[in-house]
C-alpha cells in the first residue's frame, strides 16, 4: 500500500468517526483487522494522522471555519470535512510531508469521493489554511 491509498484509510477512518461516534480504539482496531491493515507498513500514518486529527479537532475545526467563508463545520458535507481535517492536520503537525502534497491528495480526494464543486472548495479552504499556518510559522508559501 503507498501513501495516497493509505491516506484514504484515513480519510474514510476520519468520516466514520464522525458518523458512528463509538470508542475511537475499538473503531480502529475494527477499521484495520476488516481492511486488512494490521500488518502494513503505512499502519503507524494511519493511525497517527487519525488520532491527530481527532485529538487536535477543536484547533483544527477553529482553523478550517475561518477560511470556509459561510460554512460552518456542521454544514459541510462529512466527506469534505474529513477530507480537510487530515489534510490541515498533516500541515499543521507532519513536517515529514510537504504541504503540495497534502493539498493535491485532498483535491484528488475530493475529486473521488465527494461533489462536483468539492474540488474546488477544499482546495480554496486549504491554500487559505496553508497561507495562515505559513504567515504564523514565518515559511514561505509555495502553495500559491
Amino acid at each position: 500500500m503507498g501513501r495516497r491509498e493509505a491516506r484514504e484509510h484515513a480519510m474514510k477512518l476520519l468520516y466514520q468517526v464522525q458518523i458512528l461516534k463509538d470508542d475511537l480504539d475499538d473503531q480502529i482496531r475494527t477499521y484495520m483487522e476488516e481492511a486488512l491493515i494490521m500488518d502494513s507498513p503505512e499502519r503507524d500514518y494511519i493511525e497517527d494522522v487519525v488520532r491527530g486529527a481527532i485529538e487536535n479537532q477543536d484547533e483544527i475545526d477553529s482553523i478550517l471555519s475561518r477560511h470556509a467563508k459561510g460554512w460552518t463545520i456542521t454544514r459541510m458535507p462529512k466527506v469534505d470535512l474529513a477530507i480537510m481535517r487530515l489534510s490541515v492536520y498533516e500541515m499543521r503537525y507532519r513536517k515529514d510531508i510537504p504541504v503540495n502534497v497534502s493539498i493535491n491528495e485532498a483535491v484528488e480526494m475530493a475529486k473521488k469521493y465527494s461533489g462536483e464543486q468539492s474540488k474546488t472548495f477544499v482546495n480554496g479552504v486549504l491554500g487559505k489554511v496553508w497561507n495562515e499556518l505559513s504567515q504564523d510559522a514565518g515559511e514561505p508559501n509555495d502553495h500559491e
